[in-house]
């Protein structure tokens, strides 16, 4: 990746990227002065097309941040609106202008709130500093879509992407999929929820979790913004356990927030605090895995799996997310877009499972036309833990398409 450097001043700043690796992104140099107006340049890609239009959105963003007196050069990779603005934003809040101020891209209709048990197989994971990676996340059909700003954000990025993932939620449609933000770890993560909360995210994932007080912290932060924007809608909580801590408080943090509608894990930062190595077996994980599992169904919430790392190995993908489905979990996290056919088939039961729940379901039904208080199948008289068993496989099989 190149970059343009600027020297000539000690109060440039810069935000954004850009280079001839660089897709629907750029990069602003913003240089305050004390009188002169504003002085910008543009370079473009696609100058020709939308070179004035840059121009315009430009002189508008930095008149509604007080920026009077600036020379700015732009440099463009293909930049839809939303970016551009959250760039400008950046680069002057950098260079201490702006404070305070805020310049939003015209919101979409909100879809409807995500409901609470919904269905959460598959959560796509996007770097929340690459704006190419969001316009068509929604495409891939994972059940949820993760705007990050932990990991995959360098930690000098931090700023500028909130910005960019704020616009995102206001600017992007995302179809069906749940409209996730993962913030980093508390306390830099309440910075996060102040930009994020007032668009109205479905869930807000929280890192690196260790006990209940990071919950009640971060659950009275988005109380107190939602109420200052008068949001009603609900804004749900999966906590991630990344710790040999956060793993033995797991059943106190799924009960820290009725918020909370999930408990993941991230495996990564979880053996590397026992100081073993991550395997394809995961036999080094499985006490931390169940755990979260039991604690998760104590709370009654869902327990969802962590990620696969290896994007290239589809196979133990598939062995990873059967073996996941069989321990308990309902879903698990995706790094690459086509993990996400493969998590959906592991965790979609099988046609022999629905046949033999639909007879288990008949069976029921049956019983209770006779008023009867035994359920049998055949021979096999048939417990009502196995009912209820079998009422939420073909539940889960008719939200999946399965059955009708």
């Amino acid at each position: 990746m190149s970059e343009v450097v600027v020297t000539s001043s000690p109060f440039l700043a810069v935000a954004g990227h850009c280079g001839p690796e660089i897709r629907s992104d750029l990069q602003v140099l913003l240089q305050p002065r004390e009188r002169g107006g504003l002085e910008i340049e543009i370079e473009s890609r696609v100058d020709i097309y939308y070179g004035d239009s840059i121009r315009r959105q430009a002189e508008e963003v930095l008149e509604a941040l007080g920026v009077r007196h600036a020379r700015v050069e732009i440099h463009d990779e293909g930049a839809l609106p939303f970016v551009i603005a959250a760039r400008i934003e950046a680069a002057a809040r950098r260079a201490g202008l702006g404070v305070g101020t805020r310049v939003l891209p015209d919101r979409l209709a909100l879809p409807d709130p995500s409901a609470r048990d919904r269905m959460r197989r598959s959560r796509l994971y996007v770097p929340g500093s690459e704006p190419k990676y969001f316009i068509n996340a929604a495409l891939h059909g994972s059940d949820g879509i993760i705007l990050d700003l932990e990991d995959s954000v360098h930690v000098g990025e931090k700023d500028a992407a909130r910005l960019l993932v704020r616009n995102a939620l206001r600017a992007i449609e995302f179809l069906g999929c749940e409209r996730m933000v993962r913030i980093n770890q508390i306390p830099l993560g309440l910075e996060d929820l102040d930009e994020i909360v007032p668009e109205s995210p479905d869930l807000i994932l929280i890192p690196k979790v260790e006990s209940s007080e990071h919950i009640i912290e971060a659950d009275r932060r988005i109380a107190e913004i939602k109420s200052d924007y008068g949001i009603t809608r609900p804004i749900w909580l999966m906590p991630i356990l990344e710790s040999a801590l956060g793993i033995e408080n797991a059943f106190s943090i799924a009960k820290a927030s009725p918020q909370i509608v999930a408990l993941t894990i991230g495996l990564e930062d979880y053996t590397a605090d026992l100081g073993v190595v991550k395997t394809l077996t995961g036999n080094e994980s499985l006490y931390a895995r169940q755990r979260v599992v039991n604690a998760a169904r104590a709370a009654g919430v869902q327990a969802i799996d962590s990620v696969f790392g290896d994007v290239g190995d589809l196979e133990g993908l598939r062995a990873w997310a059967l073996n996941s489905r069989a321990l308990g979990f309902e879903g698990m996290g995706c790094v690459h877009p086509m993990q996400i056919p493969v998590i959906h088939e592991a965790f979609a039961p099988s046609a022999a499972e629905i046949e033999r729940a639909r007879k288990i379901v008949a069976a029921y039904d049956e019983a209770q036309e006779k008023g009867l208080g035994v359920v049998s199948l055949g021979s096999k008289m048939i417990d009502p833990p196995v009912v209820q068993r079998a009422l939420k496989l073909m539940a889960r099989a008719k939200a999946m398409g399965l059955v009708s």
